[in-house]
Order: C-alpha cells, then sequence, then structure tokens
C-alpha cells in the first residue's frame, strides 16, 4: 500500500485553512511539513507557531522535519 504525504509548501500560505480543508474527505492521512529556518537552507518556510496551530485544527499526521 502506498501512503502519499502531500507538501503544505505548495499551499497558498495567505490561505492555508482553506487549502487544507479541501484534501478533508480523502484517504489522506499525513501532511508532510519543511521547516526552513534560513540557516540551514538558504530559504524560510514557518515555524513552530504555524505547526502548533496545525496539530490543533487538523487530525493528519504530520511529517516534519
Amino acid at each position: 500500500m502506498v501512503e502519499l504525504a502531500p507538501s503544505i509548501l505548495s499551499c497558498n500560505f495567505y490561505d492555508l485553512k482553506s487549502d487544507i480543508e479541501d484534501t478533508y474527505g480523502t484517504d489522506l492521512k499525513i501532511l508532510h511539513v519543511d521547516v526552513m529556518d534560513g540557516i540551514f537552507v538558504p530559504n524560510i518556510s514557518f515555524g513552530f507557531k504555524v505547526i502548533n496551530d496545525l496539530r490543533k485544527n487538523c487530525n493528519y499526521f504530520l511529517d516534519t522535519h
């Protein structure tokens, strides 16, 4: 069996909630969360606040690194 883990990095950050709600009713169980801090990689994505809010508001397993 194959499990898909779409990355929230491809979401619209301005409307992240709506993009995640679009996945409800599917067979998804995992969301992939890339944390980029501008130190280990040159990009910056989002940090602990966004991850904490996701955890409170969705039931997906968050594959985070």
